[in-house]
């Protein structure tokens, strides 16, 4: 499973059924490419495409159960693996970590 079928599928879970165009766009990478991992996340069994209910020209994109299952069970790793690696860290690693967030939060809001 490659970076970008796990984040499509991440996408599908946080925001729903989706176009292949809308999926494309939060995922930041041209329709074409979207197409392909589209078309192997379904041969995988972890997507459906439905037709669009008022454009024929569309489709829809949803999770299966098998893709909401991979999403949990993906999700519930990396927690485990960040807390098993935060449980490790002593008073002031976290305190530095903590700075660190705030100082990457403020960036991200000053470039928003």
């Amino acid at each position: 499973m490659s970076l970008t079928q796990l984040s499509a599928l991440a996408s599908l879970s946080a925001d729903g059924p989706m176009t292949p165009g809308a999926l494309a766009a939060k995922e930041r990478v041209q329709p074409p490419s979207m197409t392909r991992v589209i078309a192997s996340l379904a041969d995988l069994g972890l997507v459906v495409r439905t037709p669009h209910p008022t454009d024929g020209r569309q489709i829809i994109v949803s999770l299966s159960d098998s893709g909401q299952a991979l999403v949990t069970d993906e999700t519930s790793a990396r927690e485990k693996w960040m807390n098993d690696r935060l449980a490790a860290l002593d008073d002031s690693q976290i305190a530095v970590l903590r700075e660190s967030v705030e100082i990457i939060s403020s960036m991200v809001s000053d470039s928003e």
